[in-house]
C-alpha cells in the first residue's frame, strides 16, 4: 500500500487554457505528465487522454 500512496503524492492539480477549444482543462498530474505535455504540447495529450476513453 506505501507504493500506491507514494504515487499519489506525486500528483499536482493544473489548470491549462486550451486554444483550440478556447476553454481551460483541469487535470491531476504527475510530474512526468507535465514534461510530456511541454514537449508535445497539451492538444496532443488531451487527443491521447480522450482515446484511452476519459472525459476531459
Amino acid at each position: 500500500m506505501r507504493a500506491f500512496d507514494s504515487a499519489l503524492s506525486d500528483l499536482q492539480c493544473r489548470r491549462f487554457w486550451v486554444e483550440s477549444e478556447n476553454r481551460r482543462v483541469s487535470l491531476r498530474l504527475v510530474n512526468a505528465a507535465l514534461r510530456t505535455i511541454d514537449k508535445n504540447g497539451i492538444d496532443a495529450m488531451l487527443f491521447e487522454v480522450r482515446v484511452r476513453g476519459a472525459n476531459v
